[in-house]
């Protein structure tokens, strides 16, 4: 059966869980293709504590090559089927920037968040499907595509700043767009189109963009801002990833997009105490 709607709630952070069923993302840890690693990691992520699946098709690494679009309807059709079977009562999130694909998976699955990686500039009609469905929105910052974001890293103003005024731009285009206030959540992109200083200004101004008013997610997982700066790995970045997410958390972000959910969801928790203690 398909749920009615997505309810989420902001009592407390979620823990968003990666579910790339894709064979190049960018930390190969996360990459499932067959039907038992993706159950696997469906079971594993909600066993641990996470409330939302994103599930993915489309490897939005640096240079990521081009995924046909009935390519990535077969992954994510895959995943999201398994996500409906073995946890009915996990919010399922889309991770696409293709309107095609998104409603697709609204007509077989219900209700979902779509997670656009271009906040509809990629493809014009997700707009449009988004606001005719009524799911909440995920519009994340980024410049270029997968392909090109790496060379377009210059910003005329703070990065901060930019990011900010992007936002409060496109939000005016979703709710002309149809798309409900209390549906639209941001993603300020984090290793999109910025360099691993400007992704640490960007870190420290976190708190403004959670000023605007809607619920911030915080993607940041094992990303080259943290193994970069370490002269490390993604492999050996969890720890990196834990201490940044804390201060996204500090800073008001309300969802969490992680590798290792056990993890965050134990900062999650400390967190919550922590807040709940402090004078």
């Amino acid at each position: 059966m398909k749920p009615a709607i997505v309810d989420l709630h902001w009592a407390a952070p979620q823990v968003m869980a990666i579910v790339n069923v894709t064979p190049d993302s960018f930390y190969a840890g996360s990459r499932i293709r067959t039907p038992e690693t993706i159950e696997r990691r469906i079971l594993e992520a909600v066993g641990e504590g996470a409330t939302i699946l994103d599930v993915g098709g489309y490897s939005s690494r640096p240079g990521a090559a081009e995924v046909p679009v009935e390519e990535e309807w077969a992954r994510v059709k895959a995943g999201v089927g398994a996500a409906r079977r073995l946890a009915p009562d996990a919010v399922v999130s889309v991770d696409t920037f293709r309107s095609e694909v998104a409603r697709r998976v609204l007509d077989e699955f219900g209700p979902v968040i779509i997670n656009d990686i271009s906040a509809g500039e990629l493809d014009p009609q997700m707009l449009d499907v988004v606001a005719r469905y009524g799911v909440p929105y995920i519009a994340m910052h980024m410049k270029g595509d997968p392909q090109t974001m790496q060379s377009l890293t210059e910003y005329r103003r703070d990065i901060t700043t930019e990011v900010v005024s992007y936002f409060r731009e496109r939000v005016e285009r979703f709710l002309a767009a149809g798309i409900r206030r209390e549906r639209i959540i941001l993603d300020p992109g984090f290793g999109f189109a910025k360099t691993v200083d400007q992704n640490y200004e960007l870190l420290s101004g976190l708190h403004r963009l959670c000023e605007l008013g809607f619920p911030v997610l915080a993607g940041l997982s094992r990303k080259s801002m943290i193994y970069k700066a370490l002269d490390t790995t993604p492999e050996e970045s969890l720890a990196g990833t834990v201490a940044l997410d804390w201060e996204c958390l500090r800073q008001g972000a309300r969802i969490l997009r992680v590798h290792d959910v056990r993890e965050a969801a134990d900062t999650v928790r400390l967190f919550r105490i922590y807040e709940q203690n402090k004078h």
